[in-house]
């Protein structure tokens, strides 16, 4: 069965937009993102094309695919293990029902946050296109305007890839200090300087070069990052 999970973290993995790859399938990003909200699920000329742009091979798509692909590794005699073990929890589970009703009444504690993956500042603040957001659960309550997510490696060893970042609507604070910025329909999670001429976008990764936005690209600080975490559980 088709992941939208799967596919959305794949795409993120490689520091791609929804709009990067509806491009190149030569779709339009809505009918895209259908895929990964789960509305709707691609053909399977789409999932081949799907594995190529995101370098997978397309059953990477599937629920499962990663238990398979690491039952697979085993050895005869570890695969035998590995299913015996599995036919226990699961006759455990059918005797044990009442474990399920514990899980749901913790994650019932848990707070929920709404983490986009673009923001945009304008008039206040807007989200992009039909507004697409994760639901995620984490055992704190947080004060923070905005979530989005963190990709990639660029702000480590601070922020990780796969972590919410929480934002507070402050606009521009002080140089130096970490901030989102909108800028080429993209969310940047970055140390700001303001210069004569732009905006300097700075890693914490040194690996990674400064980013210099001139003013007339019109890069537009969302707010200052007030607090990070990585996601307890999805809905």
């Amino acid at each position: 069965m088709f992941s939208p999970q799967r596919l959305k973290s794949r795409r993120q993995e490689l520091g791609l937009s929804q709009s990067d790859i509806a491009n190149q399938l030569k779709l339009n990003r809505s009918s895209y993102s259908s895929w990964e909200s789960g509305r709707a699920k691609p053909n399977q000329k789409n999932l081949e094309r799907l594995g190529e742009i995101l370098k997978v091979d397309e059953d990477y798509f599937n629920q499962g695919y990663e238990m398979l692909s690491l039952y697979q590794q085993l050895t005869e005699d570890n695969k035998i293990t590995a299913v015996n073990f599995t036919q226990e929890l699961l006759t455990q589970q059918v005797a044990a029902p009442s474990n399920l009703i514990s899980l749901e009444s913790a994650r019932s504690e848990r707070f929920e946050y709404h983490v986009y993956e673009r923001l945009s500042a304008g008039t206040g603040f807007s989200y992009f296109n039909d507004g697409n957001y994760d639901t995620i659960f984490y055992d704190e309550e947080l004060d923070h305007d905005f979530a989005s997510w963190v990709f990639g490696d660029s702000m480590e060893p601070t922020y990780l890839n796969g972590e919410v970042a929480l934002i507070k609507n402050t606009g521009f604070d002080y140089d130096g200090a970490i901030y989102a910025v909108d800028w080429d329909d993209q969310t940047y999670i970055k140390k700001v300087y303001r210069e004569a001429d732009g905006l300097r976008l700075v890693s914490l990764n040194k690996k990674y070069a400064d980013k210099f936005v001139p003013y007339d690209e019109n890069p537009r600080i969302i707010g200052k990052i007030v607090g990070h975490f990585m996601p307890m559980s999805f809905e």
